[in-house]
């Protein structure tokens, strides 16, 4: 497997960097480290001090990549170093496509104080625009263990299978846990209880029907999942959730303790890429780390 991994140095991308030992790496795998020397755009680049930040940043940017290279020293992967210039965000994203990565891997760069909870720009960004699987690795709120549990939300689409394809080329180890969840969202979720009396009983009639379909539809889906993902994983759990799908999400993973959520998105930018993704939501609201699939197709 090709794995990007992006470091800014910070603690978060420390972690990161430190959970691909967790990982069943061989020497068959190659990561590739990359750092970006961010431009700042509001910057006069005539600016004496400028100028001087600059260059301090050139020369901390090696040391940045060797201590990266000293934490996955013992694994067997092949390790490269690449040191760019520009947006992060941007160069990210086309270093991965540029080396036909399979994944990229980075840390949150959380914002301290009352917006810790924010997923930084830079992170939220790559996961939008990236037409490449992108795991962000959040700060673990318990002891890790040398199991790995995943829990893995699917609708059945082709961005959900994307994100569990994912999980199949990954290197996690045999004894990876993973819990196949499917969430059905009632036809009338978003109407108050109070007002459901006024709902002719003939409508209700044929929205328990309309339900009970969605039931079989989603236990379909559980199997062809189980299908693919049991050629390299035992461990498999199967659940089927009622409700609103983001919270059921993270209900979910918290109550199970999960590593890591799988979600599937499609790749897009723009207005589109922003608004009513539950990927996107899931990646800034959970606790956990947070894997996103991809379809290279806009």
């Amino acid at each position: 497997m090709k794995i990007l991994l992006a470091i800014d140095g910070s603690e978060y991308s420390e972690r990161a960097t430190k959970f691909l030992t967790r990982l069943n790496l061989s020497a068959n795998d190659e990561i590739t480290i990359l750092h970006v020397i961010s431009d700042d755009p509001y910057e006069n680049k005539e600016d004496y001090y400028y100028s001087r930040i600059k260059k301090i940043k050139q020369l901390i940017a090696p040391k940045l990549l060797d201590s990266a290279v000293n934490i996955l020293k013992s694994t067997p992967v092949k390790i490269k170093t690449e040191l760019m210039n520009g947006y992060p965000d941007k160069c990210i994203v086309n270093a991965a496509v540029e080396a036909n990565a399979d994944i990229i891997i980075m840390g949150p760069k959380r914002m301290k104080g009352i917006r810790s909870r924010i997923v930084g720009s830079v992170t939220k960004s790559v996961s939008i625009t990236s037409p490449k699987p992108v795991l962000v690795v959040k700060p673990p709120h318990r002891e890790s263990s040398n199991k790995i549990k995943i829990l893995f939300t699917t609708d059945g689409s082709e961005y959900a299978t994307k994100a569990g394809e994912t999980i199949t080329l990954m290197p996690f180890h045999d004894n990876t846990e993973i819990t196949i969840l499917s969430v059905i969202t009632p036809a009338f979720y978003d109407i108050p209880d109070k007002f459901m009396s006024k709902i002719d009983a003939h409508i209700m009639d044929e929205m328990k029907k309309y339900n009970s379909i969605k039931l079989e539809k989603s236990q379909t889906i559980i199997e062809q999942a189980t299908e693919y993902l049991s050629e390299k994983y035992s461990d498999i759990n199967k659940l089927t959730k009622v409700g609103d799908p983001s919270d059921e999400i993270l209900h979910t993973a918290n109550a199970l303790e999960v590593d890591i959520i799988a979600v599937g998105s499609k790749g897009m930018g723009g207005f589109k890429g922003v608004i009513g993704s539950i990927s996107r939501y899931i990646l800034s609201a959970a606790d956990c780390s947070v894997l996103i699939g991809k379809t290279e197709g806009i």
